[in-house]
């Protein structure tokens, strides 16, 4: 049986970042970057140069440091936004420049009011204009899967004639079957003549929950590279799930005569820190890397997983680099047996930062009984998304009950001082959350907040996010403690600070300070 391998395309960074909510800075697209690289996924794109400094700035800095896979930067069919990816990716060991122009006659006649024939041409003119620069050009039809089938062949065609290594064929709204796609997919493979230059790659959107049978439907029929996301994030519905892939090849590779490359054992660890960093949380029943996902309720199931865990998994938790048998640390736990831990999961950090967990993993075995493996990758997710600071919460004083008004205060420390304010509030969250507003002097916009217990038990880690928005961005911010208005206060402190960094709001010049 020939197995042909499938290169992983990881759009986490770029069309990931496109889910509503979720801003990430340079720091957490870098730690990401770093996780990916450790999967051993193909490609990473990186991000989209010309959409603002900022992202310019993240691409480089992954160009510049992270070694292994290729680095790919997202760009329009213009030269501007090709030049700027060109630039950010001076430093990468293997660059990519993916750019893109839709081809479906909805987007040609309401959104680029442009002809066939220009699209075409412009189509060209981008992969030559790339060329120039890298030997790697990747080409995407936007819309693919809605577009004249005979139209698209000749674009691929000519994309490829003009130096094209990859054509990438969307289902960018999410439209289309498996069985459809499959013979699309087909279909291009057999209608462009030099289509055997260039690698064929999908890129499927979920909108109608068939992202992931789509990629696999055209894996099926001759596709060799797959556009995913960790945890399915993306805009809308979001992307097909790059896990759910990965496992499905891996899982039956007998039937899709095709294999990755991925070290597979790294993928529940990319689906926390995602999901930390995001604050984009996992459904329980979430595929692969879901709580739920070897949990068996079932005293039927229970018993045959006990005799042979084959009777109902069809795979191995730990083949993603869950641990089963999980072992519980305690206050008593030392150093020593902490880094045990954190290697055995997976984490390979420098002794610095495994000091600065271990002082946390004393606090909170202070004040809890088990400390858990979901503790500890909590922890580890924590300082992951540490960035600059310019509020501090010292401490906080609430006072609650049915019969009584909330009353929060707190403390908050600056480079220039500390402040203190109260407030109330209907419940002790809304009061602590008003009373740090005082506090940094200038209004916030709360749009949405959650809370959870990391593990279960009454002295359960509680993981707070809570997301405000600013000039219509959505930024989130996330915070742990056995105390979970203390967990809400510093997801509350935290995203201020992502907002200050992330929007340069003008209190950052400004910042409350008084009082000692």
């Amino acid at each position: 049986m020939d197995t042909r391998i499938i290169r992983i395309f990881d759009t986490t960074l770029r069309d990931g970042e496109q889910t509503p909510g979720v801003t990430l800075n340079a720091a957490e697209k870098l730690e990401i970057a770093q996780t990916l690289a450790k999967l051993r996924v193909d490609i990473i794109e990186a991000g989209f140069p010309a959409a603002s400094p900022g992202d310019f700035a993240a691409v480089s800095e992954i160009a510049a440091k992270v070694r292994g896979p290729v680095i790919a930067g997202l760009a329009r069919t213009s030269s501007k936004d090709i030049d700027a990816a060109v630039n950010a990716l001076k430093k990468a060991e293997r660059p990519r420049i993916h750019t893109f122009i839709a081809t479906s006659d909805i987007h040609l006649q309401y959104k680029l009011k442009m002809t066939r024939d220009e699209v075409l041409a412009a189509a060209q003119d981008a992969v030559r204009h790339a060329r120039k620069f890298v030997d790697d050009v990747e080409f995407s039809a936007e819309d693919a899967s809605r577009s004249d089938r005979d139209y698209l062949c000749r674009v691929f065609t000519a994309a490829i004639a003009a130096g094209a290594t990859t054509i990438n064929i969307p289902d960018t709204v999410g439209y289309t079957t498996p069985d459809e796609f499959g013979a699309l997919i087909r279909y291009i493979r057999e209608h462009v003549p030099n289509i055997d230059q260039a690698v064929v790659s999908v890129h499927c959107h979920n909108d109608l929950g068939m992202a992931v049978a789509n990629s696999l439907a055209a894996v099926l029929n001759g596709a060799g590279q797959v556009e995913c996301t960790v945890n399915g994030l993306g805009e809308r519905a979001g992307n097909a799930a790059m896990e759910e892939i990965i496992m499905a090849l891996h899982t039956r590779p007998e039937y899709y005569r095709a294999a990755t490359g991925i070290d597979t054992s790294h993928i529940y660890r990319a689906s926390r820190l995602v999901s930390v960093l995001s604050g984009i949380a996992v459904q329980p029943n979430k595929a692969v890397v879901g709580d739920n996902a070897f949990a068996h309720e079932s005293g039927i199931h229970q018993h045959g997983v006990l005799n042979n865990a084959l009777t109902y998994e069809i795979m191995r938790p730990e083949t993603i680099g869950l641990n089963r048998n999980a072992l519980i640390l305690g206050k008593l736990s030392g150093r020593h047996a902490l880094e045990e831990r954190l290697k055995t999961l997976g984490y390979d950090l420098e002794p610095e930062r495994i000091n600065e967990i271990f002082v946390k993993f004393k606090e909170l075995a202070d004040r809890k009984k088990m400390v858990f493996d979901r503790d500890i990758e909590a922890l580890v997710a924590e300082k992951a998304s540490a960035m600059p600071e310019w509020f501090r919460l010292v401490n906080h004083h609430v006072v609650s009950g049915n019969q009584t008004t909330a009353t929060a205060m707190v403390r908050i420390e600056t480079d220039r001082g500390f402040t203190e304010q109260a407030a109330c509030g209907d419940g002790p969250v809304d009061a602590a959350f008003k009373a740090i507003e005082k506090a940094v002097g200038f209004p916030i916009c709360l749009k949405d907040y959650q809370i959870k217990a990391v593990t279960s038990g009454e002295d359960a880690l509680g993981e707070a996010t809570v997301w405000l928005e600013q000039d219509g961005r959505v930024i989130s911010g996330r915070g742990l403690s056995t105390d979970i208005i203390e967990a809400s206060a510093r997801a509350y402190v935290g995203a201020i600070n992502k907002l200050i960094a992330t929007c340069g709001h003008p209190a950052a010049g400004d910042m409350a300070a008084g009082g000692e």
